[in-house]
């Protein structure tokens, strides 16, 4: 979603990286149907250190499905939740806020846009 720009492409796959790198620590891969980041096409108000910044939005989406059809979002502890999060916003470059979606297939889809 939104304008496909080198830097949009290099913060998507860091933070993709990272939400799967901690889906498998915590041994959560094998009972997912998908798992995957969002970039959004808006930015964000936030602080970080002692300045405001005006950074970009990452989507976590992580279901279960038996076909594709219908899908429920996955369940995630809040300390996994807060382990990916923390970890995008402080090694991401460009990221400042860090959302869950918990919508189930239908009304939404799986994939974003």
């Amino acid at each position: 979603m939104g304008e496909v720009t080198r830097e949009r492409i290099a913060i998507l796959r860091e933070a993709d990286r990272i939400l799967i790198e901690e889906v498998r620590k915590a041994r959560l891969y094998h009972k997912l149907w998908q798992a995957f980041a969002v970039l959004l096409p808006v930015r964000s108000v936030g602080v970080m250190g002692d300045q405001r910044t005006y950074h970009q939005v990452v989507v976590l989406r992580l279901v279960q499905s038996v076909d594709g059809m219908t899908a429920n979002w996955f369940p995630v502890e809040s300390r996994v939740l807060s382990r990916i999060s923390t970890r995008i916003v402080n090694e991401v470059q460009g990221v400042n806020r860090v959302v869950y979606d918990v919508t189930t297939k239908p009304p939404a889809t799986i994939e974003w846009e």
